[in-house]
């Protein structure tokens, strides 16, 4: 039988390769958490040899990506991609990155983790830690179907046929695989494993196996799955989680994953391993033109590999390869607990064959020393896959724990009055994979997974393998308090801490600023030619008045500042207020997502009038409020409201239209027993925030108006608290509500215990599963206290 050898190495990435795509024979599509899209294009046969353009270049982790073939409209197809953004960037591959992207996808709360599309159905589908799934229509651009239920993040999603989304959802709380018709009805509910799925594949029409899908996940089994849920089939061999799988056009199923490998089967037998020089591998794509497989793994390396002995590396390249994998270190929690005593020497490399390929054979090398070793059933010998080393090294202090020595081993508090829980660490270990496991092994909610991998991140930057230090103060404290204990649900910090300090009432305003301005500019640079070349010149930009914005633009993401002109920065948010405010409502979010940064940046935002009005009537004026309501309008606009808050001019503005801005946010924020959206509720309890800290500051906090308007806070927070699962929006309720009643006069405290019926209120709030967190139960703790 015929074995994949490497075909190509493709270098050029700075991180670990996360996704990969092969729409033909002769393109790779790469996407890394270097924050960059890469298009391989072969420019030399044979050997091959690739060259690369960066597609686009963003400022986060980008995690997911899938190609949609070309059509009339696209000619070169599009590449879809998504990550901690939240944006899924469509365009086609000859663009470069500083171009304009054919389309920007906005509607996720928290990163794209994954994207497949339906070129039949004319849609593209994703998945996400936001716990949703959305399906969007191509050339449409906005949502066009969002499936719910989910009790964990989306990390797989399938686009079976025009009909049909399948998704796989990832937590100890949800390992479900749904199965949707193409308008959101739930048809099925299939139970894949006792672990997380990450990993859906369509199989051809007459799979042997009789299967329509296959599925993988964190328990290192693919399985295969007929719509209807009947289990047709298990693949065993991997020995840690499968990241992806995809299919041979004949029919051979591919997986990678954690244990270094990806490998190949033909029914439930694995018929080849290939091991990677990396620690994960964390893609696999298959082309179905040639049946040539591509690679995207954490040693920063794309890699092709092919049966066709014409389209082979050269043997140069191909012994570069396998000297790679043989010297390539294997950190022992890879392989677990190993009694070196009992382990055969290397002569039973040469007396005993494997029986399975990809079988591992530790040995004991004369000089002391692990090697792991792979049966290959085409060659019929073992293969040399690297020395296994200790999980940090042998030099160093260590800490014992379950009887097994770490590099660290936080504290992580989860219940006040309960011992913390234990976050053992070794540096040679993924921290995204760590905290998965930390995560399943104590029945915690999913969501917490990226704040405790970035905790694992910021407390060990500077270590490395072999080092023994104590973990380090995250650069970012608590903006919440000054605990420093690590809390999930909480920004990241270390160190100990045996009391819970109050974080009522809260005193200072919070914003909401982060932004990738180069995107917003050129969808505003996009969009205004749309406007131009629909012949509606008076609501587009001249050339002069588009360099001007993009001028002020350019100033705001490299200095963070703004002319010191007032004049000349009024012009700028005039300009600014007309895609805000005028344009098309479809093509309004890059003019408020800049208006919301400007309103942080300087006070003159506060001041502008536009065609008369002050800013607040100009926004109302606009219809962004008005049903049907557009998502990303109404967040943006209600961003913008908060983030006035930071500078004088703007607060007090902000207060000068209480009545008016409270009208238009409960109008979206508060939808009786409906759910509203989760950022809407999130930008709404911010700004609720920071009028509870102008309100309550020195010198405002006795005046009958504030006492008014505090009392106007309490009933929508109420109505928020009373409805609102999501934690974050229901712990930046409670500390809005908590600052009111904790800093306010006897009225309000008053009215908070007879008229809203606060105890009953925080009671069913404790009640609920945001209730558990601990930063929840403190704040709920506080509010007793001071009432």
């Amino acid at each position: 039988m015929s074995e994949y050898k490497l075909s190509a190495s493709l270098e050029g990435h700075g991180d670990d390769v996360r996704a990969v795509a092969f729409p033909n024979s002769k393109t790779v599509v790469s996407a890394s958490r270097d924050a960059t899209v890469r298009i391989w294009k072969q420019v030399s046969f044979p050997p091959p040899a690739y060259d690369h353009t960066i597609s686009s270049h963003g400022s986060a982790f980008v995690n997911s990506l899938a190609y949609y073939p070309p059509s009339n409209e696209y000619p070169e197809g599009l590449v879809f991609s998504g990550g901690q953004d939240t944006i899924i960037d469509a365009r086609q591959p000859g663009k470069a990155s500083g171009d304009n992207a054919d389309a920007m996808l906005l509607g996720h709360g928290h990163n794209v983790c994954s994207i497949d599309v339906c070129p039949q159905g004319g849609w593209v589908v994703s998945g996400s830690w936001d716990s949703t799934a959305r399906l969007w229509r191509i050339g449409n651009w906005e949502t066009n179907v969002v499936f719910d239920g989910h009790r964990g993040s989306v990390w797989a999603v399938l686009a079976y046929d025009k009909d049909t989304i399948i998704t796989g959802p990832v937590g100890c709380a949800d390992n479900l695989i749904r199965v949707f018709n193409a308008s959101g009805k739930l048809l099925k509910t299939i139970k894949d494993s006792r672990d997380v799925v990450r990993a859906l594949c369509k199989l051809p029409a007459g799979h042997p196996s009789g299967a329509h899908f296959a599925s993988a996940g964190n328990d290192g089994i693919a399985r295969l799955f007929t719509l209807n849920g009947d289990l047709l089939g298990e693949l065993h061999g991997h020995e840690s989680f499968i990241y992806s799988v995809a299919v041979t056009p004949s029919g051979e199923l591919v997986t990678s994953g954690e244990d270094r490998t990806v490998r190949i089967w033909r029914g439930n037998q694995c018929v080849q391993t290939i091991t990677h020089p990396a620690i994960s591998v964390w893609s696999v794509a298959v082309c179905q033109e040639t049946g040539d497989i591509v690679t995207g793994a954490s040693d920063r390396i794309v890699r092709v590999f092919t049966k066709d002995q014409g389209r082979q590396a050269d043997l140069a390249v191909l012994q570069q390869f396998e000297t790679a994998v043989k010297e390539s270190a294997i950190p022992q929690q890879q392989v677990g607990n190993i009694n070196k005593e009992k382990l055969p020497g290397p002569d039973f490399l040469k007396q005993k064959s494997g029986t399975k390929d990809g079988q591992v054979q530790m040995i004991r090398e004369d000089n002391g020393s692990i090697t792991a070793h792979t049966w290959s059933s085409a060659t019929q010998e073992w293969i040399a896959v690297g020395t296994v080393v200790d999980s940090a090294g042998s030099s160093g202090r260590k800490t014992e724990y379950l009887g097994q020595d770490y590099d660290y081993v936080f504290d992580v508090d989860i219940e006040d009055g309960k011992p913390p829980l234990k976050l053992p660490y070794n540096l040679s270990q993924n921290p995204y994979e760590a905290a998965t496991k930390f995560i399943g092994d104590n029945e915690l909610p999913i969501g917490y997974l990226d704040q405790v991998a970035n905790f694992i991140t910021q407390n060990t930057q500077g270590a490395a393998i072999g080092q023994a230090a104590e973990p380090q103060q995250a650069s970012a404290p608590d903006p919440w308090g000054q605990d420093k204990r690590y809390r999930p649900g909480d920004a990241a910090a270390a160190s100990i801490s045996e009391t819970r300090q109050n974080v009522l009432p809260q005193k200072t305003y919070l914003s909401i600023k982060s932004a990738n301005i180069k995107v917003i500019t050129k969808k505003l640079s996009e969009l205004n030619q749309q406007i131009v070349s629909s012949g509606n010149k008076d609501l587009s930009y001249n050339p002069p008045e588009l360099a001007t914005l993009l001028d002020l633009c350019n100033q705001l993401e490299n200095t963070g500042s703004l002319p010191k002109d007032p004049r000349a920065v009024e012009a700028g948010i005039q300009l600014v207020l007309k895609a805000a405010l005028k344009w098309p409502t479809a093509n309004r979010v890059p003019g408020l997502d800049l208006l919301r940064l400007l309103a942080a940046a300087t006070p003159v935002t506060a001041q502008v009038r536009y065609e008369d009005q002050d800013i607040i009537d100009s926004l109302q004026q606009s219809g962004v409020f008005q049903s049907p309501v557009t998502i990303n309008n109404a967040m943006l606009a209600i961003r913008f409201f908060a983030n006035l808050f930071e500078t004088p001019l703007g607060g007090d503005l902000a207060a000068t239209k209480f009545d008016t801005i409270l009208q238009m946010v409960s109008l979206v924020a508060t939808v009786g027993d409906a759910t509203p959206n989760r950022n809407i509720t999130i930008a709404a309890t911010t700004l609720y925030i920071n009028y509870s800290v102008y309100f309550t500051s020195e010198g405002r906090v006795q005046s009958v108006e504030s006492a008014e308007h505090a009392l106007r806070l309490l009933e929508e927070l109420s109505k928020i608290l009373a409805n609102e699962k999501d934690s974050e929006a229901v712990y930046r309720a409670l500390v809005a509500l908590g600052t009111l009643v904790k800093a306010s006069g006897e009225e309000v405290k008053s009215a908070a215990k007879e008229i809203y019926d606060l105890d009953r209120l925080l009671s069913k709030v404790s009640s609920s599963s945001a209730g558990r967190e601990p930063r929840v139960k403190g704040v709920i703790g506080e509010i007793r206290s001071g009432i």
